[in-house]
């Protein structure tokens, strides 16, 4: 369970977030202690992934405030954003086709102290270790999610955005991906998990955003999860 007297690590007021003239994000309200994990589940098009990117700096226009550990972030480019320690993992994974696993892993730049080593990641990720002198074009999708994933440990980011990790995976690497979020939870590490499948985020996560037309409909903590469940499944149109 997380701490409530964790700080917080991110705090969002009031966000609008504009693609062109789309309107995509109504007036989100979300709050992220320190060491957190916390879903935005939805359907597919909800805007779950549009709260990552404006939280990113990635959409055309925002407005409200975003505060990244006390720090207003609205009128900040995305590699300022990013030097606050916030390391996203985008949907589309974004893996380099034509270099190696290591080259992949060594090629964004260190923001911040703490980051961890490559020998750590090697333990967390022994997947990777194995494929480490392969091309990106050469690895399975779950070896793609989790370079993806592995890539921002390195950057010295604590606060992780991670778009549906799980998205076309096979259930045991979904399993596997799961057992390193844990492990990556239990080393204080704060995450935002945007996940269509649920009971995957549902053990993983002490509270849910249900996320509805661009805006926060429902926000469920872990012990309210059990008796929500029907309320939970008419959003996600399970």
């Amino acid at each position: 369970m997380s701490d409530p007297t964790a700080r917080e690590l991110l705090r969002i007021t009031d966000l609008h977030a504009f693609y062109g003239e789309s309107h995509v994000v109504h007036g989100i309200d979300l709050m992220v202690r320190e060491g957190e994990l916390v879903t935005l589940l939805g359907r597919n098009g909800a805007g779950r992934t549009s709260i990552l990117k404006s939280i990113m700096g990635l959409v055309g226009r925002r407005t409200g405030s975003i505060l990244v550990d006390g720090r207003e972030t609205v009128g900040l480019p995305t590699h300022r954003i990013a030097r606050l320690g916030l390391g996203y993992c985008p949907e589309e994974r974004g893996i380099f086709s034509s270099l190696s696993v290591e080259e992949n892993l060594l090629l964004p730049p260190v923001v911040r102290e703490g980051g961890m080593s490559l020998a750590e990641i090697y333990g967390m990720f022994p997947n990777l270790l194995e494929r480490r002198q392969s091309m990106g074009t050469c690895l399975s999708g779950g070896e793609q999610q989790m370079l993806a994933m592995a890539r921002i440990l390195r950057t010295g980011a604590n606060l992780l955005l991670l778009d549906e990790i799980t998205e076309g995976l096979a259930p045991v690497i979904v399993q596997t991906l799961g057992h390193l979020i844990g492990q990556l939870k239990g080393r204080g590490f704060t995450i935002i998990l945007v996940e269509q499948n649920f009971h995957f985020a549902a053990t993983l996560a002490d509270r849910h955003y249900v996320i509805d037309h661009g805006r926060i409909a429902e926000m469920i903590t872990r012990d309210e999860l059990a008796g929500s469940m029907e309320r939970l499944n008419g959003y996600l149109g399970v």
